[in-house]
Formats: C-alpha cells, sequence, structure tokens
C-alpha cells in the first residue's frame, strides 16, 4: 500500500508539528487560544496548514492507487506532498518568516492536488 506509508511518514511530520505548538503554549504560558505569543501564531498555523490541505491530498491518493495509478506517480506525489509541507511548516514557522520556504511549500501542495484530481478526472 504505497498511500499508507506517505500517510504514516506525514502522521510523523504532523506529530512533530503538534509537538511543536504545545512547546509554544508552554513557552508562552497559553493553554487556550493563540495569546500574543508570534511562535504560537506560526506554530498553529504550521499545524493548521497541514491539517487542511494533507488529508484531501491523501484520499486523491488513495482513488489513484485503488483505480491502478502507477506507483511512480503515487510515490512522486507523496514524496513531493511530504516535501512541501515540511518546507511550509519550516518557512512559515521561522521569525523572519522564509517566505520562498513557504511559497515552495503551497506551490508543492497545490500541484499535488492539481495532477492527482485530473488524474483521476482522466482516467
Amino acid at each position: 500500500m504505497i498511500t499508507g506509508t506517505w500517510a504514516a511518514l506525514l502522521a510523523l511530520l504532523y506529530l512533530a508539528l503538534s509537538v511543536l505548538v504545545i512547546r509554544q503554549r508552554y513557552r508562552s504560558r497559553t493553554a487556550i487560544g493563540l495569546g500574543t505569543a508570534e511562535g504560537l501564531l506560526r506554530a498553529s498555523r504550521a499545524h493548521g496548514n497541514f491539517a487542511e490541505y494533507v488529508p484531501l491530498a491523501l484520499v486523491l491518493m488513495l482513488l489513484l492507487e485503488q483505480g491502478g495509478a502507477p506507483a511512480f506517480l503515487l510515490h512522486g506525489l507523496g514524496a513531493a506532498l511530504l516535501l512541501g509541507r515540511a518546507s511550509h511548516a519550516w518557512g512559515i514557522s521561522r521569525s523572519p518568516e522564509r517566505l520562498r520556504f513557504r511559497q515552495l511549500g503551497m506551490l508543492a501542495t497545490f500541484g499535488v492536488l492539481a495532477v492527482a484530481a485530473l488524474a483521476l478526472l482522466l482516467r
């Protein structure tokens, strides 16, 4: 199960982003909400943005896999998604922000969504 492998790797990244949010909450002594700490806001958005995009991408990948898509396509999508999400998270969580990494991450994520959706429609 190719998608399962990429889902597991992405889950580990998600856990790491969760730990970063918890660490920022502890540092800023903010139990609920975002308070005024920039670090907490940045960590929270890296985590939230991941949660907003990755599930749909994995669903599309799984549908492609179940439809018999070639392994190279699935691995390419999975690698681009993982690298894109890591790049975005790193870029957005820095202060000052590393905009190039954030943009590269979103471009990779949008590319994965577009390629997977088109591949499904053209099957």
